[in-house]
């Protein structure tokens, strides 16, 4: 597989509800115990408490997408202009039609599985219920909307190896 930098909006989000950062102070100034935990000598963010807010309250949802969208965008429009003399640079950004990223792209790849495949992967990678899983997977676009959106389409419902042809083939 053709080696390229891949930039993660996840590893950003993750990085920006880090100890001590703004948004994790923002976070907890208003939501308090109910998601803080002790890391160290820092307070972090129970991010499946987070969840369990976020997922069940569509306006603490905006709330949260309106403190950490601009900064995780900021942060890829940094990290792009470190690569952007690299002739492919590849995005991961899971809601990017949901937080309007879509500006960043020259060609936009949708990697997807099916439904039944999404829920059971969500709940094993983060420990949730079935109720959990749903809520996050109903809060996004649904899938058959963001393929029309997508310029191409990788199938990752089988074996790891028929993926990475797939992805092999596009390149």
């Amino acid at each position: 597989m053709k080696r390229i930098p891949i930039l993660d909006a996840d590893i950003y989000s993750h990085e920006a509800l880090s100890p001590d950062t703004e948004a994790t102070k923002e976070i907890l100034k208003r939501y308090g115990d109910i998601v803080s935990q002790k890391t160290g000598r820092s307070f972090s963010i129970n991010r499946l408490e987070l969840g369990n807010i976020i997922f069940s309250n569509a306006g603490e949802k905006t709330w949260l997408e309106n403190l950490l969208h601009p900064i995780i965008e900021k942060r890829l429009n940094y990290e792009l202009e470190k690569v952007k003399k690299m002739h492919t640079i590849g995005l991961v950004i899971p809601l990017l039609f949901e937080a309007d990223l879509a500006y960043l792209c020259s060609e936009i790849w949708l990697v997807y599985c099916n439904t039944n495949q999404q829920y059971e992967r969500l709940m094993n990678r983060d420990k949730l219920n079935f109720s959990q899983a749903k809520c996050r997977i109903e809060s996004q676009l649904p899938m058959k909307h963001k393929k029309k959106l997508a310029d191409k389409i990788i199938d990752n419902s089988s074996k790891i190896d028929l993926f990475t042809k797939q992805v092999n083939k596009l390149f």
